[in-house]
């Protein structure tokens, strides 16, 4: 067997190359792919999130996986990585995105997941109106129980219950008020899309705007792999952009904004650990 310097040299190397490690239970291969993944996630649990695999994780949620989730580790996850549970693809979308926000503090570690493509259409509200804000929408009080009963039948009891700060009126097309509210399954809103506001309203120098919301950063997702927020459908999004209008992700991927009584498509984001 020729020395380690005796070998031919390359350049560049194929995600399906092999790699021989030494471990503490014998010698054993991996693929360039999975040790690149591998290396990144061991900088540390939250680097993770940097990280775009999109590898499928199996049909439901392993003890292994609960495990790791559970503690925060996140191993053998990364951003993009996804279960296919009732043909439904479920990707992670981000980790412990949540983490300690809320008028009561959210400390469970978590997954931030959300559908691959969009699951049903309907409106934000009966008629063209957004009194009320996101809280006294069709959507809210309705519109998503279709989302929760899906999602509840594909995790179950690991959907988690964290605080948010939602908009509950609106003055002027601005939304004027909000309410810290229990959450699981809700709408996007565009921060969590393109990581910052684009048609929501915004202060024009003389009224200041407040959004009313705690999720502040894009997803990692979106921010990693922009082509994963375009499904070629109208994507509703919660955040009020005038009295007739919410925020939504066009068919075309423009940034855009839908009158209320509209049918458009529900692509909701919740968390999920133990």
């Amino acid at each position: 067997m020729p020395k380690i310097t005796e070998y031919t040299s390359t350049s560049d190397i194929s995600t399906s190359d092999i790699f021989i490690i030494g471990t503490s239970d014998g010698t054993r291969k991996v693929t360039a792919a999975n040790l690149a993944a591998i290396l990144g996630g061991k900088i540390s649990s939250i680097n993770r999130r940097n990280i775009y695999r999109g590898a499928s994780l199996g049909t439901e949620v392993a003890s292994a996986q609960l495990a790791a989730i559970k503690a925060g580790t996140f191993e053998g996850m990364f951003i993009g990585d996804y279960w296919t549970i009732n043909s439904i693809k479920w990707i992670i979308a981000d980790m412990d995105y949540w983490y300690n926000t809320g008028d009561t503090a959210f400390t469970t570690h978590h997954l931030v997941m959300i559908p691959g493509s969009t699951l049903y259409s309907t409106q934000m509200n009966s008629s063209n109106t957004t009194e009320g804000g996101y809280v006294g929408s069709l959507m809210y009080t309705e519109g998503l129980e279709t989302a929760k009963e899906t999602i509840s039948e594909a995790f179950g009891d690991l959907v988690l219950t964290h605080r948010e700060y939602l908009s509950n009126a609106v003055t002027s097309g601005h939304p004027s008020a909000g309410l810290w509210c229990d959450s699981t399954v809700e709408l996007m809103n565009e921060i969590m899309v393109y990581g910052s506001y684009i048609r929501s309203t915004m202060s024009n120098g003389s009224t200041i705007s407040h959004n009313y919301t705690i999720d502040k950063q894009q997803l990692s997702l979106f921010r990693l792999s922009p082509r994963a927020i375009n499904t070629r459908s109208t994507v509703w999004l919660r955040d009020v952009v005038s009295p007739t209008t919410f925020a939504s992700v066009n068919y075309y991927g423009n940034a855009n904004a839908n009158v209320a009584s509209n049918s458009s498509y529900v692509r909701p984001v919740f968390p999920i650990g133990a």
